[in-house]
């Protein structure tokens, strides 16, 4: 499954990820921290997408209420409710 997200309050523009059987098989990022987003992306590839959305809700960015990671476990909750 391809999830497009739209993520709101960060730098981030739109996340694209591919779900296969509840697990991340990849992340794009478009717009936000280059470098962090990469390292992010690889991170969660390969990763159950309820272990990203454990470790990665509620992380924020700054005085932001909400991060990048955030967002990703947002969108991740979201699709598992389509």
């Amino acid at each position: 499954m391809t999830i497009e997200y739209r993520p709101r309050g960060v730098c981030s523009q739109k996340m694209t990820l591919e779900v296969e059987r509840g697990v991340i098989r990849s992340l794009q990022v478009e717009g936000g921290c280059n470098g962090n987003l990469q390292g992010l992306a690889r991170l969660v590839e390969g990763m159950e997408a309820e272990e990203a959305i454990r470790r990665l809700e509620g992380i924020k960015c700054g005085f932001k209420s909400t991060s990048c990671p955030d967002q990703l476990a947002q969108a991740l909750k979201k699709a598992r409710e389509a």
